[in-house]
């Protein structure tokens, strides 16, 4: 299969799969994905809804457990393939859609670096505590380092914007206005998601250099620690894991720990967890 069909199949199984999610969304009552303690399968995720940003939400196609790799030429091919995966990302989570595709730029090498070919991870995340998907081992910072593995691109940018909004150091980056790329690029240096100093300057070169600007559109940030909440309780059912739980409700694992007081990751059927929504 020549590049050109391959992204053409690319387009049609992504669009194919936002209508079937639609469809299904919209007859039934939404179930949740339930996430197996397994090094073998990406992790799904169903978006909750969010009040904030006014925009229909979306859902990856199901994971059918195949590695999809993708031969990509150069940036403008890398930007062509996956903007509009960053777009919707961005309507959902309210992360400018030219950061993510600069940091996707920048940290898979526009999709040809050896850990984006390997593993489909397009924004380098480590594998950090918690992590029970598919894994691999890639020299970085030290020799030998652990990094999240996905079946396809799709997931790796879902994550990168769950990764965003699940930790409490980059709340202040969605304060930011909607188009300051310039802050976000800042603020992420600042929060340390990198070690390179010269990390903004590399995200705005790339922004500039290939106006990913033009994507943000007028799409408002999301804050991701609003200050007004309701509590409820979720009842553990059989074979969740407090990974899988932290996932449904969009909260890290250590922030899950510590709102119900857990010294580790155990759990039992039936026990009830708080967990954090946001007010409609």
């Amino acid at each position: 299969m020549n590049n050109k069909t391959q992204k053409n199949s690319l387009r049609l199984i992504y669009k194919a799969g936002i209508i079937v999610l639609l469809v299904f969304f919209a007859s039934c009552k939404a179930k949740r994905s339930v996430t197996k303690r397994s090094h073998k399968k990406v992790s799904t995720v169903t978006p909750k809804s969010n009040s904030n940003n006014g925009d229909a939400l979306y859902g990856l196609p199901k994971d059918e457990g195949k590695f999809v790799s993708f031969a990509i030429e150069n940036t403008d091919d890398y930007i062509n393939t996956f903007a509009a995966i960053a777009q919707d990302e961005m309507k959902t989570y309210g992360i400018p859609a030219s950061i993510t595709i600069a940091q996707g730029i920048l940290e898979s090498g526009s999709g040809k670096g050896e850990l984006a070919r390997k593993t489909n991870n397009h924004f380098g995340i480590k594998c950090h505590t918690g992590w029970e998907g598919d894994f691999d081992y890639h020299d970085d910072d030290e020799k030998g380092e652990c990094f999240r593995k996905y079946n396809h691109p799709m997931y790796s940018f879902r994550d990168h914007s769950l990764f965003l909004t699940t930790r409490g150091r980059y709340s202040s980056l969605f304060d930011l206005r909607a188009n300051d790329y310039k802050g976000w690029a800042k603020g992420l240096r600042k929060a340390g998601y990198a070690t390179d100093p010269k990390y903004p300057q590399k995200l705005i070169y790339l922004i500039e250099k290939y106006d990913l600007h033009k994507y943000d559109g007028k799409h408002k940030a999301v804050r991701t620690a609003p200050k007004e909440y309701v509590v409820k309780k979720h009842k553990v059912e059989a074979g969740e894991t407090l990974y899988a739980i932290s996932r449904m409700y969009f909260m890290g694992v250590p922030e899950l720990m510590k709102l119900n007081n857990l010294k580790n990751t155990n759990l039992s059927v039936g026990q009830e967890l708080i967990v954090k929504y946001t007010k409609n």
